[in-house]
């Protein structure tokens, strides 16, 4: 595996080792830190409640460096996964090299290291939601020779004084440009921070979400990576989501990943983007475009779409974005180019004729054959979701599919061409599942479906029973008719929720 060590390659570590960051050794991160005067060590690690937790350490000479690489650290697991009971409650956190990257905050110079969790014995926690994921998809590996790709669209509202010179337009945030949206220049900075803490960026940009309420300027952007391994593609999108609320506290202003901010207006998304590859092949693409293969994987994501909600919509207010009419599925189906759906298949460049040359006469042919563009989008979750989580179920749901006998025929039932809500899809849409409303209808599908996510010893049943508990505790079922209308009411449930995973 070749390192590009182009000044185009933002990320310093690479350069100066010389590696990809998924080759990086112990060796590799020692040589770094002697060479740049690094000062500190922090571990980062997520708990069973899907937030970013943090251990400090100074560096007291080297061998303390080396020890700190080596062994990781013990900690207190029962202030973080429920069941793990105060009696017996050591852990180790174990730092993950392919994660590490400077952090651009600090004063003092300080390497972060993502860790993984692993109990007395030395072995990974079966409830870290890291080891989760690589279980899932270690085993979709195994059955299918391929590699899961995945890319995030992060979506987050600004939340500040507004500018009273270039007022924004209400609901006309998408794609606008300076002086017409304030907060270009905080986002082209995270994009360039993520990047240099090794997230593989793919673009940014203003989205629909602009309004002012209360002399607040609410705005929205998102940032969007390119596919990755869905275990580097998550360890990415849990910095990008610290750099980016990092950023707004630099900035002084609110940072809010919260699925809706007010009812009536554009909520925050986690969408998913999903490719399967194998030998240098993007498997979604067959002969007459999308491939049996995908909608296999589509039968099984739309087979466990209720349940999935459980690690993708994890709050009430999740369930005040996944409404009708609002580019938010509420009815599980799939569709091409359909923003209303379950799951997306969006352009992928299949059949795109020789756009280049029609816009550049002069353009010569294309030299080399890429990898297809194509991927599947699952646009259920939101900003609360558990990402190791939600992102391992994915997983799991695309080879139930593919495991599935009639999977084609599921899929073929469940297509829905065009607008769901044109009259012509009046009847096919009276036929459909509808997801679920609240927390607690989420559990309920989860406690439904346990048997998909448990089987081959992924999901431990102890993490499904919490995720189930924590869901039913909301006790929110009929929570939106409950306080429609009802603006203080709808007020304190966002504010409540405002600052979230």
């Amino acid at each position: 595996m070749e390192i590009d060590d182009s000044p185009q390659n933002p990320n310093e570590l690479e350069r100066f080792i010389g590696k990809p960051a998924t080759l990086f050794s112990k060796d590799d991160l020692i040589r770094f830190v002697v060479h740049y005067g690094i000062e500190m060590i922090n571990f980062r690690y997520v708990g069973e409640d899907g937030k970013l937790k943090t251990l400090n350490f100074v560096i007291t000479g080297k061998e303390h460096l080396d020890t700190i690489l080596s062994d990781g650290e013990r900690i207190d697991g029962s202030q973080l996964f429920s069941c793990i009971e105060a009696g017996s409650s050591d852990l180790y956190v174990v730092p993950r090299y392919r994660t590490a990257f400077l952090n651009p905050f600090s004063e003092v110079p300080t390497l972060e290291l993502l860790c993984s969790f692993y109990t007395n014995e030395g072995k990974p926690l079966p409830n870290d939601p890291s080891y989760v994921l690589r279980k899932a998809h270690e085993l979709f590996r195994r059955e299918t020779g391929a590699a899961f790709l995945a890319l995030a669209e992060l979506e987050y509202y600004v939340i500040a004084e507004p500018d009273p010179l270039y007022p924004v337009c209400d609901q006309r945030g998408y794609h606008e440009s300076r002086p017409f949206t304030q907060f270009e220049e905080f986002r082209i900075e995270a994009l360039r921070l993520v990047a240099q803490a090794g997230g593989k960026v793919k673009y940014g940009h203003a989205e629909v979400g602009c309004f002012t309420q209360d002399g607040k300027l609410y705005e929205q952007h998102e940032i969007e990576f390119l596919p990755t391994p869905i275990e580097d593609a998550v360890d990415q999108l849990v910095i990008a989501k610290w750099i980016v609320r990092m950023l707004g506290e630099a900035y002084g202003v609110q940072v809010s990943y919260a699925p809706k901010i007010t009812v009536g207006k554009a909520g925050s998304g986690l969408h998913f983007h999903m490719m399967a590859v194998k030998d240098g092949m993007n498997l979604m693409v067959g002969e007459n475009g999308l491939s049996d293969f995908a909608k296999k994987m589509i039968a099984g994501l739309l087979e466990c779409s209720d349940a999935l909600t459980a690690f993708g919509n994890t709050i009430p207010t999740s369930y005040l974005r996944l409404v009708p009419h609002q580019e938010a599925p509420t009815n599980v189906c799939w569709g091409d180019r359909n923003r209303s759906v379950v799951v997306r298949v969006p352009l992928g460049w299949i059949g795109d004729g020789d756009m280049i040359r029609d816009a550049n006469p002069a353009a010569p042919p294309a030299k080399q054959q890429r990898m297809g563009k194509q991927t599947i989008e699952l646009r259920t979750p939101d900003g609360s979701a558990d990402v190791y989580k939600i992102a391992a179920g994915l997983v799991v749901a695309s080879l139930h599919g593919i495991r599935m006998p009639d999977a084609l025929d599921r899929a073929r039932d469940l297509y829905v061409d065009g607008n769901i809500f044109d009259p012509k899809n009046a009847e096919k849409l009276n036929s459909l599942k509808q997801l679920p409303a609240s927390c607690v209808e989420s559990a309920d599908a989860l406690e439904e479906k346990r048997s998909i996510f448990e089987s081959d010893g992924i999901f431990p049943a102890a993490l499904i029973d919490s995720t189930v508990t924590q869901l039913r505790n909301f006790q929110d079922k009929g929570l939106s008719e409950r306080i429609y209308a009802k603006e203080k009411e709808i007020r304190a449930i966002v504010e409540e929720f405002i600052h979230i995973k």
